[in-house]
C-alpha cells in the first residue's frame, strides 16, 4: 500500500512556514566527494543527491554521494534536472531511472526528484508552452510512476512554477513538493499543494551544497522512504 499524500500531511509537523525539525542537503558534482561522516555528525538527516541531466549527463561523483550518505546512516534519494527542451518527459525518466533514480523500500531511500526550475542557458521556460509545460511533466512523473509504483518529488519555486505551467494544480494530489527558497519561510506555495515536505532555504551553510529540511518528523520521513 502506497503512502498517500494526505498521509503525508498527517506526518508532517505542520503548514507552510513551520520550523521543520529534521536537516538535510543536496549536492552535485559541485561538491565532489563528501565527507559524509561529518555532514551526519553535524546533524544532517537526510540527502539528495543529483544523479543525471537530460539524457546524456550524470553526475560523476554520484556512487561516491549516493553510497556515502547510504554508509553514514542518513535517509537519501537521487534527483534529476530537466532539459524540457531537448527530450521527452519519458526519455528523461527513463534516463534517471537507468542512472542511480530509482526507488526501494528498504527505508532509506527517497522516491526521485524532478529539478524543474529556470533554464540555466537559454529561455526560462525551455521553449515550451504552459500547457506543453504541464504535459512535459506529466510525462515524466507517470513513466516514473509506471516503472517504481512511485511518484516523484518536484523541486521547483513559485515563481518558475506560475511562470512556465500557468501555475497548474495537476500535480499537488499525487507528487510530494519540494520548494525552493532563500529566506525565514517557504512562503506562497505553488497551485495544489496545502504544504511543502521538503524546502530547500539556503545554498549554503552547515552542510556542503544547499541546505534543506524535511517538514515532519523522523518517523515521517521514514515513512516516506519505505512508501508504505
Amino acid at each position: 500500500m502506497k503512502l498517500t499524500l494526505a498521509a503525508l500531511s498527517l506526518l508532517s509537523t505542520a503548514l507552510v512556514g513551520v520550523s521543520a525539525t529534521l536537516k538535510g542537503l543536496d549536492v552535485s558534482s559541485y561538491q565532489g566527494n563528501v565527507a559524509w561522516s561529518t555532514v551526519k555528525s553535524n546533524g544532517a538527516s537526510f540527502a539528495y543527491i543529483k544523479a543525471t541531466e537530460g539524457t546524456t549527463y550524470t553526475n560523476s561523483y554520484f556512487t561516491q554521494q549516493y553510497n556515502g550518505a547510504y554508509n553514514a546512516g542518513l535517509i537519501r534519494g537521487s534527483y534529476h534536472f530537466a532539459q524540457p527542451a531537448s527530450s521527452s518527459g519519458a526519455a528523461q525518466a527513463k534516463y534517471f531511472i537507468a542512472h542511480g533514480g530509482g526507488w526501494s523500500a528498504d527505508g532509506k531511500t527517497l522516491p526521485g526528484a524532478l529539478d524543474i526550475e529556470y533554464n540555466p542557458s537559454g529561455a526560462t521556460c525551455y521553449g515550451l508552452s504552459q500547457s506543453a509545460m504541464v504535459s512535459w511533466i506529466k510525462d515524466f512523473s507517470n513513466t516514473y510512476h509506471s516503472s517504481t509504483g512511485r511518484y516523484p518529488v518536484i523541486y521547483t519555486t513559485t515563481d518558475w512554477w506560475t511562470t512556465c505551467t500557468g501555475n497548474s494544480a495537476a500535480f499537488g494530489a499525487t507528487n510530494p513538493l519540494w520548494i525552493a527558497r532563500y529566506s525565514s519561510s517557504a512562503g506562497t506555495l505553488p497551485n495544489g499543494w496545502s504544504y511543502y515536505s521538503f524546502w530547500q532555504n539556503a545554498d549554503s551553510g552547515t552542510f556542503p551544497g544547499d541546505q534543506d529540511v524535511w517538514n515532519g518528523n523522523a518517523a515521517g520521513l521514514t515513512s516516506m522512504a519505505k512508501g508504505a
